[in-house]
């Protein structure tokens, strides 16, 4: 398993990451043992995670994605091989959807990113993970209005408010010096947001950012148009999330089939972003590269995302070992140019059709 540096951090992440969203609700506890073993035996040494996981939130089962990471670290007295990522929740109208995650710190308008929630946040998490430190805590989104989850246009809102990049560096920088956390990193932001990090940082001598966790697919790459060049140029890597478009480049769902356990499946309506037309059509056209190269459709789409000069790692979920077996097979494909130009081919025939 390659290993590539984290921004300009003294951590190295392995190429492919483990997304832990399913655990605790598509993937008990020894199922989820079962994938973590798998993927630590195989190279994987980064796993992210968030406070709110597993997803779709609930309060029933809000954290325990953590709780079983930490039960498994524990068990496999592996802390010191492993790099742990978190996240923590805002108050984002865009971000949170309906639920606005009443259960979370009192949720709502409650979950700004102020000293209390994020000093709360990271101890709740350090709790239920059973360690003393989190190697990268990410900001899960904005706490600004931004188009995030599916909304790419940014609509002015003059009375918007949150809490200043500038607290929230100040903040992040006590509880490094604590030694609760070693790095920084936000999510689902704009090359506006990514270059205001950096920038306060650098001039306040505070915390910097090394990396930015955004979707970036076959299906979705939105983050070429301009966080690319930012995160190029300024060494703050991407951790690509949803790889798979949320499973669609697998080709499980081509012609409206729906496998059991699968999160269409299960929430309907949801993570509907992934589900088009358009993505349909897409779909289809890698698969059939996909076969042309004798390769598995998911082999071809985490290969591409691999391939991404400024990608620190895939992360990938899984709710069954074949499925992460499935997903490692990218590591042995090299992404030719010839390759390459046929991907852009379909991608330029109707650009980013699941965003």
């Amino acid at each position: 398993m390659e290993l590539r540096k984290l921004g300009i951090s003294e951590i190295e992440v392995s190429c492919v990451g483990l997304g832990t969203m399913t655990f605790g609700e598509q993937c008990s506890k020894n199922l989820s043992f079962e994938i973590l073993d798998f993927a630590f035996e195989n190279g994987i040494n980064f796993f992210d995670t968030a406070e709110m996981y597993p997803v779709y939130p609930k309060e029933k089962t809000s954290g325990d994605s953590e709780r079983i990471i930490g039960e498994w670290i524990q068990y496999k007295k592996n802390r010191d091989r492993v790099v742990i990522a978190s996240k923590i929740a805002s108050n984002n109208p865009s971000g949170i959807g309906a639920t606005k995650l009443s259960w979370i710190r009192k949720g709502g308008e409650n979950l700004t990113l102020d000293k209390h929630n994020i000093t709360n946040a990271v101890d709740l998490s350090l709790k239920r993970l059973k360690t003393d430190y989190i190697d990268l805590y990410q900001i899960h989104w904005p706490e600004r209005s931004v188009g995030t989850f599916g909304k790419l246009d940014f609509e002015y809102d003059p009375l918007d408010t949150w809490t200043p990049i500038e607290e929230v560096l100040h903040t992040l920088n006590d509880i490094v010096k604590e030694g609760k956390i070693k790095y920084i990193g936000i999510s689902n932001e704009t090359p506006w947001g990514i270059l205001n990090y950096l920038e306060i940082a650098k001039k306040k001598k505070l915390p910097r950012i090394m990396s930015i966790q955004n979707c970036y697919s076959l299906l979705n790459r939105v983050f070429d148009i301009a966080n690319s060049e930012v995160c190029i140029r300024e060494k703050c890597s991407l951790l690509a999330y949803s790889p798979l478009a949320g499973g669609r480049l697998s080709g499980k769902y081509v012609d409206g089939a729906r496998p059991e356990n699968a999160r269409y499946t299960m929430w309907p309506g949801r993570f509907s972003r992934h589900l088009t037309p358009r993505g349909d059509i897409a779909v289809k056209k890698y698969i059939n590269l996909a076969n042309e190269l004798n390769i598995t459709p998911v082999a071809l789409a985490n290969a591409f995302v691999l391939s991404r000069p400024y990608v620190a790692s895939s992360i990938v979920g899984a709710t069954d070992v074949n499925q992460l077996k499935e997903t490692l097979k990218a590591n042995e494909i090299k992404m030719k140019k010839d390759i390459i130009s046929k991907i852009n081919d379909i991608h330029l025939s109707d650009p980013n059709p699941c965003v």
